[in-house]
């Protein structure tokens, strides 16, 4: 097991992440810019590093003076959490040619990953079902109008690199393909320094559902279950749950063998996730991420199983402590993104956290990194807090999460809790039918 673990990352899942190296005995190392100089997870980590000014390219981002602070504290790991640099392929080989370990997949599977086009080839390649598209990217208005005619609209032009819904735009005929193929380029550009795109079929009511896997690299793999992750409001995940109220045992058993079967064959190493779409009781593959992601602690309230301590295990060079059939699903869980912004304009509201109350009991986690008197810095992303809740089966779990959101006072600054409020509230959240296009549809009504 490792010594010292540098954890490459801010917030609540910086803290997180220090929690369970502490309790495996792990001395951990908190980075931080000179805007979070008083975060939680530095006032509790072994050391900390000051590694820059507040924007993100010249700290959290910076991979000199993150492997500076490596080398000062005698760090022999580094976990990168999500964000940042988690997927991003050089940084991991750098950290290896320092003798540096990374906690997570290999260089060659995030690169792999990491590009849109050819993580859906590898998918196809391992028997993943992916969505009907371009092979390979599209350059041309003439080669998107041919690929777009082939499938029948409307289509979905994204960029090759990247995520969180830049780079994508939707043409819904003929005339549209023009501007979106030219917006989508410009917007691939600027974000990622890629403007490589392509064309798949848009469905028109298909659910977000992701599938959570482990590898040890060595080919054992398993699957952790289904989150259903399809309250979104601009491809921005809001509300997570598992398992989907979507589907039956018989279809998660299917695509989650399906999937357990691909990492196996690509001798897939530590935590990812792969995502799809799921329309009329079939699968599409859309990406996967090869990191932790936010929305874990649902699993682990199902499962009973810490991710990251597995991640943390598994990097050091341990077997997968789990077999397939050692893994059993209970209740139902839920995660709500609490998020330091307007809860009907969503504009960032950063400032002093003059009062912080989180709600407690039976089958509640709240993971955050804030407490009263914390100032939230204008710098980085807004989420603040998760708030995670659990019950025997959804109704229970809808209940305590009710109860859970009247209980939770944050003042100083506003948050998303009232649309939480509103949204379990619903009769289609509460009936589980809802689709990717619901939250916007919903928000559009509030207007």
């Amino acid at each position: 097991m490792f010594d010292k673990v540098l954890i490459a990352n801010r917030g609540e899942i910086a803290l997180r992440i220090q929690r369970a190296c502490k309790e495996l005995g792990i001395a951990t190392v908190a980075v931080h810019s000179t805007a979070d100089a008083d975060a939680m997870h530095v006032r509790l980590a072994d050391e900390s590093v000051c590694i820059g000014p507040p924007p993100a390219s010249e700290s959290y981002l910076n991979i000199p003076r993150l492997l500076a602070a490596c080398e000062i504290t005698g760090a022999d790991a580094v976990h990168p959490g999500y964000g940042f640099l988690s997927e991003n392929a050089r940084f991991a080989e750098i950290l290896e040619e320092h003798q540096i370990t990374f906690i997570g997949p290999t260089s060659e599977h995030i690169r792999i990953m990491g590009d849109k086009i050819e993580a859906k080839e590898t998918a196809k390649r391992l028997g993943i079902p992916v969505v009907p598209g371009s092979d390979g990217a599209v350059t041309t208005e003439a080669e998107a109008l041919a690929v777009a005619k082939a499938m029948g609209y409307p289509v979905l032009i994204k960029a090759a690199s990247g995520g969180g819904g830049r780079g994508m735009k939707v043409a819904r005929s003929e005339a549209e393909i023009g501007s979106a193929l030219s917006t989508a380029r410009a917007e691939a550009k600027a974000a990622f320094g890629d403007d490589s795109v392509y064309i798949e079929k848009y469905l028109q009511k298909p659910r977000h559902i992701e599938i959570q896997v482990f590898g040890d690299g060595r080919g054992n793999a398993v699957h952790l279950g289904e989150r259903d992750c399809s309250l979104q409001r601009r491809h921005q995940k809001v509300w997570e749950e598992a398992p989907s109220p979507a589907l039956n045992d018989a279809q998660r058993q299917k695509i989650g063998s399906t999937v357990a079967a691909a990492m196996q064959k690509l001798k897939y190493r530590g935590a990812g996730t792969v995502e799809f779409l799921y329309e009329d009781g079939e699968f599409y593959f859309i990406e996967m991420n090869t990191r932790l992601q936010v929305e874990h602690p649902v699993t682990e309230a199902i499962t009973g199983i810490d991710l990251v301590l597995e991640q943390l295990r598994v990097a050091s060079g341990s077997p997968l402590s789990m077999r397939q059939e050692d893994i059993t699903f209970s209740g139902h869980a839920i995660e709500c993104r609490i998020n330091a912004e307007n809860p009907k304009t969503f504009r960032p509201s950063p400032g002093k956290i003059t009062y912080w109350h989180p709600p407690g009991g039976l089958g509640v986690r709240v993971d955050s990194g804030v407490y009263q008197g914390y100032r939230i810095p204008p710098n980085y992303d807004s989420l603040i807090g998760k708030l995670i809740v659990h019950g025997k089966n959804r109704n229970e779990c809808l209940m305590r999460l009710r109860r859970c959101l009247s209980e939770f006072v944050i003042d100083g600054v506003e948050t998303t809790t009232p649309l939480f409020s509103e949204l379990v509230r619903q009769p289609d959240i509460v009936n589980g039918i809802y689709d990717i296009h619901w939250l916007e549809r919903f928000l559009g009504k509030q207007d």
